[in-house]
């Protein structure tokens, strides 16, 4: 058969396999073949006979998830770390790890459809299960392998007006700006989109535009569409829409997605023309819950937010942050995007100095803002993370317990998650690597957005309820776009041989905490104990080390650290630095072939807190890094012959991030 780069080349154990092997590195494997990239404006933020091949391809995207221990155990204990074997036993896992879109836009959002895209929420759920779809540069586009799950999450604000308003018998067709947007003269035409989209920007709709009956018929074929592609076990539309609220501030992200579990939802979304105020669109998902509709806020881009979305003091709006705050964002607002198309949100160099890993597919500039960059400070999620530690403490209250996923915001009906497979955000803006080279879209340059990402969740099944339960939960990570599966608990008496066990999931469930999760009061002096397991993607690049982050406040003030706590090629951590050795892995600038012989297919670590006083408040994360790959840039230069861009990396180190462990003295 057939094996993607870096697919491991043994065969994949039954679920109950007592033992895995230590997997094996491609022998001087073939460059990577560079495929022929054919030919491929503006406002914001065929169906193939594929789908037995893609079905192929979904088993061996499963493979890891059927595994439940590591090829490459590192046993830590304090300061002090060992090497184990390169092999432990299978379990077969509670939950499962499925991997999905929670963000994705079609031409029924304002700014794809004014950029020229097509496509439909149809056509993005085909995509989203393996089809390929158009793509406007005349392309098809297409995902190497199925998603789980996806939900479409156009912006209710103007959500599939304006393809009706150029429908020349439609039922908006006889409104004065369907004739101006329709006009044969071009600067007619442009002011008239420039009318439709400062009214949204000024949040001053146009009455015609946000008709009651015509916002909930519209809403209706997004329920209706989701329903058809719906097939419980086996792939999952989660219905949604994105609450587009800047604030009335151009520059200033405070956007949102809305999820709901089931497809009881409501008669037509509540949009920023509603409220621009995250707290009313709290309080309406509350409102909508004593209604028997259950839904959630996900917060994305809080690193365009310039400070307002984790304030420590005073929120947006005014009013001072309180315990009926906190309490109103933990009800409806449990996670965040941590990555996605327009950079990543973990944390930024300034916050975090001594974290080599910080300044990873970072967007800086203000949407709008004509390079402007905005307040680090309130932008980032470890930050917040960090300030809800000090509230809790100082307050009572901690309004910023919440999981990470992460997304594409892709406005082209389908996830860019792939370095080697993008084709932009956005339509004809930067549908072509000429357009992502030289273009601007909302004054930041199109080099520096990002192939990013996906959302991965431990449910039970593949159902909307259960999914939407894990989300609840937090039980959930982000990946940088590869499909990392990730592992971490927390507990305090775990057995000396869990990991060697073939139910060590089942017991770390039992005894103690996933990721989401908080550890319980009266723990004593004990330190926790961290369990961590990855497994590489099938068709992405090597593992090189796991990692987990602490953050914690020490006499009032906030500290963190990075502890690399697993590493590959039998290599292991610093007893001083946390850090592992290099491994060498290198990626060639001319073919974009990577190394395939540094890196393991799994890690896993145990792991115990050596700086931990049972007295401070803390949370712990995990990261997860691959070996070296080309970015999405590099794919594009090599395709075209032009040189290397200047201001963005030629290679990056894919990642998965978890969720964090809270532990609350």
């Amino acid at each position: 058969m057939q094996l993607y780069p870096g697919q491991l080349r043994h065969a994949t154990p039954a679920p109950d396999s007592p033992a895995i092997q230590t997997s094996a590195k491609e022998p001087g494997s073939a460059a990577r073949p560079v495929p022929a990239q054919a030919p491929i404006l503006w406002f914001h933020n065929r169906r193939t006979a594929a789908m037995q091949r893609n079905n192929r391809v979904r088993s061996r995207f499963n493979w890891p998830l059927r595994l439940g221990a590591a090829l490459c155990i590192t046993l830590a204990q304090g300061a002090a770390h060992a090497s184990a074997t390169d092999s432990a036993a299978t379990a077969a896992a509670p939950r499962q790890a499925f991997f999905g879109e929670l963000h994705v836009h079609t031409m029924n959002s304002p700014d794809a459809f004014m950029l020229n895209v097509r496509t439909t929420p149809d056509d993005a759920y085909r995509f989203a299960q393996g089809e390929a779809i158009p793509h406007i540069s005349g392309v098809t586009i297409q995902l190497r392998a199925p998603l789980d799950f996806v939900a479409i999450t156009d912006h209710s604000e103007y959500m599939g007006i304006l393809p009706r308003l150029f429908e020349p018998q439609g039922e908006l067709a006889a409104l004065p700006i369907a004739a101006r947007l329709t006009d044969k003269d071009p600067e007619r035409r442009q002011a008239a989109v420039m009318e439709v989209l400062m009214s949204m920007g000024d949040n001053t709709p146009m009455p015609a535009l946000v008709d009651e009956a015509l916002r909930q018929s519209i809403w209706q074929e997004y329920v209706r569409s989701a329903e058809r592609y719906y097939r419980p076990g086996e792939f999952s539309t989660l219905i949604g829409y994105e609450w587009t609220s800047s604030g009335a501030l151009e520059e200033v992200n405070l956007h949102r997605n809305v999820i709901f579990r089931n497809s009881d939802v409501p008669k037509q979304p509540f949009s920023s023309f509603d409220s621009v105020e995250p707290r009313a669109l709290w309080a309406w998902l509350d409102e909508q819950r004593k209604q028997g509709v259950e839904g959630m806020a996900i917060a994305h881009n809080s690193n365009l937010s310039n400070g307002l979305m984790f304030p420590s003091e005073v929120a947006f709006g005014g009013e001072k942050i309180d315990a009926a705050y906190a309490a109103l964002r933990q009800r409806n607002e449990p996670l965040v995007e941590i990555a996605q198309i327009k950079g990543t949100s973990e944390t930024h160099p300034l916050l975090s100095p001594n974290d080599e890993w910080a300044g990873f597919e970072l967007l800086e500039d203000l949407l709008g803002g004509r390079g402007t960059q905005g307040e680090v400070k309130g932008s980032y999620a470890r930050d917040a993370w960090l300030a809800g530690l000090v509230m809790q403490e100082q307050q009572g209250f901690n309004p910023y317990r919440f999981g990470v996923i992460a997304a594409s915001d892709s406005h082209n009906s389908g996830s860019q998650v792939e370095e080697d497979n993008y084709h932009g955000k956005i339509g004809s803006a930067d549908g072509t690597p000429a357009a992502r080279r030289g273009g601007s879209f909302i004054n930041t340059h199109h080099i520096k957005y990002s192939s990013a990402g996906l959302a991965g969740v431990w449910a039970s099944e593949n159902t909307r309820e259960a999914l939407y339960d894990a989300l609840a939960r937090r039980e959930t990570f982000g990946t940088s776009g590869p499909r990392i599966s990730v592992r971490f608990f927390a507990g305090t008496d775990w057995p000396a041989d869990l990991l060697t066990q073939a139910d060590w999931a089942q017991q770390a469930y039992a005894r103690g905490v996933p990721m989401g999760g908080e550890l319980p009061q009266g723990m004593g002096d004990s330190a926790p104990e961290f369990l961590l397991w990855a497994a590489k993607d099938p068709s992405s690049a090597w593992l090189q080390r796991v990692q987990i982050v602490k953050g914690w406040v020490e006499d009032g003030t906030t500290r963190e650290a990075v502890f690399d706590v697993g590493c590959a090629d039998g290599l292991s951590p610093d007893p001083a630095t946390h850090r592992c050795p290099d491994n060498g892995a290198t990626v060639s600038l001319k073919t974009c072939d990577f190394d395939r012989h540094k890196g393991d297919g799994q890690i896993a670590a145990r792991w115990r807190d050596p700086t931990f006083n049972p007295a401070q408040p803390a949370f712990y994360y995990a990261r997860v890094l691959e070996n070296p790959t080309c970015r999405w840039s590099t794919w594009d230069s090599l395709r075209t012959g032009l040189p290397l861009p200047e201001d963005v990396p030629a290679t990056l180190q894919e990642r998965a991030w978890t969720s964090p462990i809270w532990y609350q003295p």
